[in-house]
């Protein structure tokens, strides 16, 4: 069994609107500092946010690699330097290009008693996977963090593959972090 870990910043019982980042596991950029994706630099970006607003919750939980586990994602990592998108490297080790679900994440806000949340995330399909589960998500807070050399096709394939809501590589040249006003215009569909 894992356990998944709440980080909760101010009073967010029985609230509504709580901004809430869920956040999953990402070893490589957390802890060995893998600069091949934006993991870190958003979830302490999430982080800084919920402690600027005075109150809300980091939900971190532990599936690695979107749901593959650690050695899926370094062989998927070894078919990334071969040539294969992020998406194409799990098809081709015969898994889904997404495989996390958000049951405890479900359960951490049904805990806290929480009516409704700002979803900090880039990702609609992770607003949809909540609201499946019951969960009022009253809108969304990206969490946008500029590229570097190494994580600019892994973003672009979260953009024009997963759906993802990242601006284009020319707008994400200059650095935008989960405080900046821009955000909202993003989100208003600068981002498209």
């Amino acid at each position: 069994m894992k356990e998944h870990v709440a980080l909760v910043y101010g009073d967010i019982q029985g609230g509504a609107s709580v901004p809430v980042r869920i956040h999953s596991e990402c070893m490589t950029s957390e802890v060995f500092g893998s600069l091949k994706c934006d993991c870190k630099e958003q979830l302490d970006a999430a982080l800084a946010e919920v402690a600027r607003r005075g109150a809300g919750a980091v939900l971190y939980l532990r599936q690695e690699g979107r749901g593959i586990g650690l050695a899926n994602k370094i062989r998927a990592y070894d078919l990334q330097s071969q040539g294969a998108d992020t998406v194409d490297a799990n098809r081709m080790l015969g898994l889904p290009d997404d495989a996390r679900e958000y049951h405890a994440a479900a359960d951490m806000l049904a805990h806290f008693g929480v009516q409704s949340v700002l979803l900090m995330t880039n990702n609609p399909a992770k607003v949809e996977g909540l609201g499946a589960l019951g969960v009022t998500v009253i809108g969304r807070l990206p969490v946008i963090v500029p590229p570097n050399p190494f994580s600019r096709g892994y973003l672009e394939t979260k953009r024009t593959r997963m759906a993802h809501e990242l601006p284009t590589r020319g707008a994400a040249s200059a650095a935008i972090t989960a405080t900046d006003p821009v955000l909202q215009a993003i989100s208003q569909g600068e981002a498209e």
